[in-house]
């Protein structure tokens, strides 16, 4: 990895530097000798307008130009500053506002020589509800729930959980030891004896008033203790109030009590670090192997471990050798494993509240934790050799972290296998395997009903979830699927078709312009393929790109065959072809993507229907044959009165009664 010319000896002005590089464009050049010696963010574009790199600085002038200033030779970060042609650069006041900069622009541009951490979903949160004067019973008992989403101030919230089952597991604790109630308002509101939670000891059953509002605000006290990490101190209390109980002759309650220290004092022989005194803590471990990395998250909330979660960065192998600042700003070489931890820390906690420790197996920028801390209002400390309890938290860490990565790669060793086995039977050529595209199409309706069009993506080995595109079927014949993968391919690839040849004309092709796939699969034999060769060659595609699926005999998985557009023979490739799964399992998602749109769709006109149905003299079976003749209300709506009366069981006079309904 380069490090920058000793400081010592004399050197050349930074001007002087810079012009000697004539691969650069001369405006580049002069905007990196024209730089401010301020903290910014600055942003490195190819020829293509594409963003290469965001980086933040201490010194802008320093920093940049240190990237210009030396021929870095077939290294990645020569490799990346060959392709520079344009840069962009903001000057902040402080290094903690270039931190949140950088960060942000990163996840939003998505550089390629950036380590990149996708946003995940929100982290789930134990909410509950909290108490108010108002006239609804149920506002008089907090409520314990599983929640995610935006927070309010009027509720308590605790967490954040690593995972749904985590949370699921803390609610279940709160029923087992404070019997806290999780039923929903309405259902609450209109009880006339206890649930079954209450039979078994799970719920104290205040919807029917078997425990008092100030009872039950104690427990409800005595839970958010226990979650704040106060659990020892809450015992001490509980059997106090035990042994005051017994001393007052008053037997029954002291039982309950006696049963919550019990449960209380199981769950904590379960959890071995109550006895640490950190409350909230979070363990980052990171491993790297075959350009693949695993950042793994342990979170401990209240003094209780709650579990983990990997983070699997992209661009890793990229970004490997492209500077980072070290707490002087000047230009370092850190670990391909410190600069993904520094990545994760700096982009994980943007949106996510940082806890006061962090046990961290690699050693991160002290600046950059200054400026989270500054950033949260939290004084935040990372600890990179940590001991004791620390050090156990931190191994197990490391040894997730590890595990989840060896399952990563392979899993992505066998997707790459199914990969090449493809491109081999179908004889793709490909000067890249990674780069391989495959868009697959599916119908799917109900009797003719709420028509929906999927197209899934699979591209550098995986499904791309972000691609998956579902198109409404409108103007045919309701259940023609012919007609409906003819309108499908048709919105799918004619503006592009037509981009293309106006781009042969020209010699030039606009910037945005998308790519045909490698191979289109339609789920189908002969009569899907003849209706997709027949779109392609009005466009005038390539028809060696379609493929079709064609169920085997008794529609068996595995004795599928494929049929080609072009005139090739139809080839079966054996059940047990790594080929065949991976067309397979593109085809299942297009199925299972169609069919939720549809169900969707389906759902949304029922509802509507029901308009229908407040029309004297049509009953669910008419009502039915509207929306299977016209596909939904909307389409009985456009229809005239002739084209209703020709429904099975609609006389002129009812298509008449209809018609004026609808209008």
């Amino acid at each position: 990895m380069p490090v920058l010319p000793d400081s010592n000896p004399p050197e050349p002005s930074v001007s002087s530097e810079l012009t000697s590089l004539p691969a650069h464009p001369e405006q580049l050049l002069s905007d990196v000798a024209s730089l401010p010696a301020l903290p910014g963010v600055y942003r490195y574009f190819d020829a293509e307008g594409m963003v290469l790199y965001v980086g933040k600085a201490i010194n802008l002038k320093k920093r940049v130009s240190s990237y210009f200033q030396k021929n870095h030779g077939g290294t990645r970060i020569g490799h990346m500053v060959s392709k520079i042609v344009r840069m962009e650069t903001t000057v902040v006041r402080s290094e903690a506002e270039a931190l949140l900069l950088e960060n942000n622009l990163i996840k939003t541009l998505n550089p390629k020589y950036n380590i990149l951490f996708r946003d995940d979903k929100s982290y789930p949160y134990l909410k509950m509800t909290g108490v108010s004067p108002s006239a609804n019973p149920s506002s008089s008992f907090s409520r314990v729930s599983y929640y995610r989403g935006a927070v309010e101030k009027k509720h308590h919230y605790f967490g954040p959980y690593p995972s749904a089952w985590a949370v699921k597991e803390a609610i279940l604790l709160m029923q087992k030891v404070f019997r806290l109630r999780t039923c929903e308002d309405p259902v609450f509101n209109n009880r006339t004896r206890p649930c079954l939670l209450y039979q078994i000891k799970r719920c104290s059953a205040p919807c029917v008033g078997h425990i008092s509002a100030a009872d039950y605000a104690q427990d409800v006290a005595n839970a958010e203790r226990f979650l704040r990490g106060d659990a020892r101190q809450l015992m001490d209390v509980l059997e106090a109030r035990m042994m005051a109980h017994a001393e007052r002759l008053e037997f029954e309650q002291a039982a309950e009590l006696r049963n919550q220290v019990a449960a209380l004092s199981n769950v904590l022989h379960q959890q071995s670090v109550d006895n640490v005194s950190d409350r909230d803590v979070d363990i980052l471990a990171v491993k790297v192997q075959g350009g693949r990395a695993c950042v793994n998250l342990a979170m401990v909330r209240g003094g209780r471990h709650l579990g983990d979660r990997p983070y699997f960065p992209v661009h890793v192998e990229d970004a490997a050798g492209v500077y980072t600042e070290d707490d002087e700003g000047a230009a370092a070489a850190p670990s391909v494993e410190a600069q993904v931890l520094e990545a994760f820390v700096a982009q994980h906690y943007l949106n996510v509240p940082i806890p006061p420790s962090l046990v961290v197996s690699e050693p991160v920028n002290k600046n950059l934790i200054k400026a989270l801390s500054i950033q949260s209002g939290v004084k935040v400390t990372a600890v990179h050799q940590p001991r004791e309890q620390r050090r156990q938290w931190l191994e197990m860490a490391q040894t997730n972290a590890s595990l989840q990565l060896a399952r990563l790669l392979s899993e992505e060793g066998s997707q790459q296998a199914r990969t090449r086995a493809l491109a081999d039977a179908l004889d793709l050529a490909l000067d890249n395997l990674d780069e391989l595209r495959v868009e697959c199409f599916d119908i799917s309706h109900t009797a003719g009903e709420a028509t929906q069009a999927s197209c899934v993506v699979f591209h550098h080995h995986k499904m791309q979830n972000a691609e998956y595109r579902r198109y409404s079927i409108d103007g045919i014949t309701p259940g023609d699927d012919y007609a409906a993968m003819r309108q499908v391919l048709l919105r799918r690839y004619g503006k592009l078709a037509e981009t293309l040849r106006e781009a042969q004309k020209t010699g030039q092709t606009p910037a945005g312009t998308g790519r045909l796939p490698d191979l289109v699969l339609v789920d189908g034999g002969k009569g899907q393929v003849s209706m997709a060769r027949e779109v392609f060659e009005q466009l005038g595609l390539d028809l060696s790109l379609i493929v079709g699926v064609e169920k085997g005999e008794g529609r068996k998985v595995g004795l599928e065959e494929l049929v080609f557009a072009d005139g090739r023979e139809k080839v079966y490739l054996g059940k047990d072809s790594a080929a065949l799964m991976l067309v397979a399992q593109i085809r299942d998602e297009a199925h299972r993507f169609a069919i939720t749109g549809m169900r969707a769709k389906r759902a949304k006109v029922r509802v509507d229907g029901g308009k229908l149905e407040e029309i004297p003299g049509i009953g669910p079976k008419r009502r039915a044959r509207l929306l299977q003749r016209f596909g939904g209300v909307r389409g009985v709506g456009l229809a005239g009165v002739e084209d209703i009366a020709t429904v099975e069981g609609i006389s002129r006079e009812l298509a008449e009664e209809i018609y004026r309904a609808l209008h």
